[in-house]
Order: structure tokens, then C-alpha cells, then sequence
């Protein structure tokens, strides 16, 4: 688009101004690089946060087990809605960044564990659903350069997550974790009614043959894709990351503070490094996916993380934790934004929203069983059993994707042909 905004008129006859390109990818991610912000920097309290409700690392694991299987119940419906209000993506990401805050302003004000459980759900429920619309929305304005907007959005996440958990550490040296989420939960707060105004219209336009389908349409094409034995594949390889990953988050705070023997700033810099050089690496590599093909760039990441995964259960002390930590930031965050790209590429428009909120059920599934097995390892042996459990299912899912035929990127199908 030449000019800074559009006019469009909806499915709903509304005459809206449909942002430009590069507004729709800086303030979508903006939101994202809030959402793990404050992820990210719960994070870093939680040994603090242990200590001060008298809680484990089972009950620990619980709360993410909870927060993933909630998200994942609410993604189905969640993406039936935004497909049905796409011309109101901009009201639904505000309304989402909203819960958010509650969600983090509820944690903050805690005083026993199903509060904190209870603050926890709804921030991740909302967070859930806010990456429906945002996803959907990126792939459509963005239809020939998947990857690389996708990876860009992820850009955003990575800062998020470097910032966080730095700043956190800092902080919590002078003020209490729950004084902290209280000042942090502003910034969700202000981000949803700046979204009100520069995300309105991000959703298909009518101009674009993209009129709102009616349910009985929307749920036919969605069981179309879901019959898709690539998607499930894709799906498959998503969850099994997506357990190795909440390993990582929920766990590695923990073993920095227990066996390693940091502080919460040693803490909160050694989370950061993780992602810091994803905020390099996962643009590049969203772009080589866009020009060489998704598995060329996702089987050789998916097997770095395995191997340095096995290397930090086998040489995780001293200056080694620190090199190691750094290098799975090359991998960690960047393969995700490939993988949802591979699955956009087979959904497309028309019902992205619904069949990815049915996808994001099963991963969230797959996902909510990882800390609850790796909290009761972690209790038992520490860390290195759950570390050798995230290598295997790294290297299970590199050996499924080499047998997965993924669509060329530059290919659009067209779900309701």
C-alpha cells in the first residue's frame, strides 16, 4: 500500500480505514512483545514466588499444566468467533490485551495458590486467543512473505523476552514480585486501547472476495483442513515443541537458582541471553524459509536444540551453562514461528482463525503434560532427567518432519476449493 491508510468497507457494510502493512506488523508486534514481557519475567520470580506461598515444583508444573490445557479448551471456540467477527480483529486483540492485564493484576494480588492459579488461567486465555486473530491477520497481509512476517512478529516476542527477564531481576532487589506485576500490568492496560485505535480493519476486506462466511460454511471448510494429514503432521510436530519448550520455561528458572546457585539477576540475565540472539537469527531464518523452504531451515534447528539440550544435561555448570544457554537461543523461539507459517500455508484465509484455534487445542494438549512429568522428575533426580526427556522429543520431532511433505511456501491454497 502506497498510502498510510486505506479505506475499506467490511462483510458488515461499515466503511473502516484499513491500516497499512507496516502499522499492522509494528503493532501487532508490540502486543507480542508484552504478552512475553510479562511471561517471561513471572518467570524469573518464580523461585521468589515458591518461597512466599510455600509451594513445589509439581504444583509449580500444575499451574503451567493448567494455564496450557485451559488456552487450548478455549483456542476452539476462541477461533470460531474470530473468524466470524474478522472485520473486529482489532476490538477482539483489544479486548484480549485487556483480560491480560486483569489476568496479571489477579496474580499480583494473591495470597494462596488457587488465586494465583486462577490470575495465571486468565492471563494465558487471553493471550491465547490474541495470537488467533494476530497470526491470521499477519498471514493475510502478508500472504507471499509468510515466514518472514511471522518471524518478524516473533522479533517482537524476543524482545519481550530479553527485556523481561533482565529487568525483572533488577527490580526484584527493590521491590516485592508482586509489587512488580502491579506496575507491569499497565502496559497491557495502555497496549489495548491503543489497539482500539491502530489495529482497527486488520481483518480480510470485503474488496478482497474475503466476505464473512456463514457458520455452517465456516465449520464445513474447517473439517475440510482438518482431514489434512500434513496439517496433523505439522500439528503433531508443533505439540511435541511445544512440551519441550514449557520444560524450558517452567523449569530452567529453577535449576539456575538450585543447581547453578544464581541470584534473581543472575537469573533474569541468563533468561535473556536465551533469546537474545533469536532477535538476529529469527528473521533470518523466517526469511530462508520464505526463499528456500520451511524443512531445509526446521530439521536443522529442531536438531540443534536436541543436541544442546543434551550438552547442558551433561556439562550444565560454570561459564558452559552460560554458552549453551546462548546458543539455544539460535533455535528456541525461531523454529515456531517457521512451523505456524507451514501450517498457514496450508490453511489460508477463509476459516484460519477456526481451524488454527482447533490446531492450538491439540499442541496446547501436548504442551500441559510436559511440566506436570518434568516437575515430578525435576523433584526426584533435578534436572538432568527432564533435559535428556526435552533432547529425545527434539529429535523425535526433527525425524518426523524429514518424512513430513510440506507445501512449497509460495503456494496459496484456496480451502473452499
Amino acid at each position: 500500500m502506497s498510502a498510510a491508510i486505506e479505506g475499506a468497507v467490511t462483510s458488515d457494510g461499515v466503511s473502516r480505514a484499513a491500516p497499512r502493512n507496516g502499522v499492522v506488523l509494528a503493532g501487532i508486534a508490540a502486543g507480542h512483545a508484552v504478552s512475553h514481557f510479562m511471561h517471561q519475567s513471572f518467570l524469573v520470580m518464580l523461585p521468589t514466588l515458591r518461597g512466599a506461598l510455600g509451594i513445589g515444583a509439581v504444583q509449580i508444573g500444575a499451574i503451567m499444566t493448567a494455564r496450557e490445557m485451559v488456552s487450548g479448551f478455549m483456542s476452539v471456540p476462541g477461533g470460531l468467533v474470530c473468524d466470524r467477527f474478522r472485520h473486529r480483529w482489532g476490538t477482539v486483540l483489544a479486548v484480549c490485551m485487556g483480560g491480560f492485564a486483569l489476568g496479571w493484576l489477579v496474580v499480583a494480588g494473591s495470597f494462596s495458590y488457587v488465586l494465583l492459579l486462577l490470575g495465571m488461567v486468565l492471563a494465558s486465555v487471553s493471550a491465547s486467543i490474541w495470537h488467533l486473530p494476530a497470526m491470521a491477520a499477519l498471514s493475510h497481509h502478508f500472504s507471499g512473505h509468510r515466514g518472514t512476517a511471522l518471524a518478524i512478529h516473533g522479533v517482537g516476542g524476543n524482545i519481550g523476552d530479553v527485556i523481561g527477564p533482565v529487568a525483572t531481576g533488577f527490580l526484584l532487589t527493590y521491590l516485592t514480585w508482586r509489587g512488580v506485576l502491579s506496575v507491569y500490568a499497565a502496559a497491557p492496560l495502555l497496549l489495548a486501547f491503543v489497539s482500539l485505535w491502530v489495529l482497527q480493519g486488520i481483518g480480510p476486506r470485503g474488496d478482497e472476495s474475503c466476505v464473512t462466511l456463514g457458520l455452517r460454511e465456516q465449520l464445513r471448510q474447517s473439517r475440510a483442513l482438518l482431514t489434512d494429514r500434513v496439517l496433523w503432521r505439522v500439528n503433531l510436530i508443533f505439540g511435541l515443541r511445544g512440551m519441550c519448550f514449557q520444560i524450558y520455561t517452567t523449569f530452567l528458572p529453577l535449576f539456575l537458582a538450585d543447581e547453578v546457585g544464581l541470584d534473581t539477576r543472575g537469573i533474569g540475565f541468563h533468561l535473556g541471553l536465551l533469546f537474545t540472539i533469536g532477535i538476529v537469527a529469527r528473521p533470518i531464518m523466517g526469511y530462508a524459509s520464505d526463499r528456500v523452504g520451511r524443512k531445509q531451515i526446521l530439521i536443522p534447528a529442531l536438531l540443534g536444540s536436541a543436541t544442546l539440550s543434551l550438552c547442558l544435561a551433561l556439562f550444565g555448570q560454570g561459564a558452559a551453562v552460560t554458552v549453551i544457554i546462548a546458543l539455544l537461543g539460535l533455535f528456541l523461539r525461531s523454529d515456531y514461528s517457521i512451523l505456524s507459517a507451514a501450517a498457514l500455508d496450508i490453511v489460508g484465509h477463509d476459516v484460519a482463525t477456526t481451524t488454527l484455534g482447533v490446531l492450538s487445542f491439540t499442541r496446547f494438549v501436548l504442551a500441559a503434560i510436559a511440566p506436570l512429568i518434568a516437575g515430578a522428575m525435576y523433584e526426584r533426580w533435578g534436572m538432568d532427567p527432564p533435559l535428556y526427556l526435552v533432547s529425545g522429543l527434539f529429535a523425535l520431532s526433527a525425524i518426523l518432519l524429514v518424512a513430513t511433505p510440506l507445501r512449497h511456501p509460495t503456494c496459496q491454497p484456496n480451502p473452499a476449493s
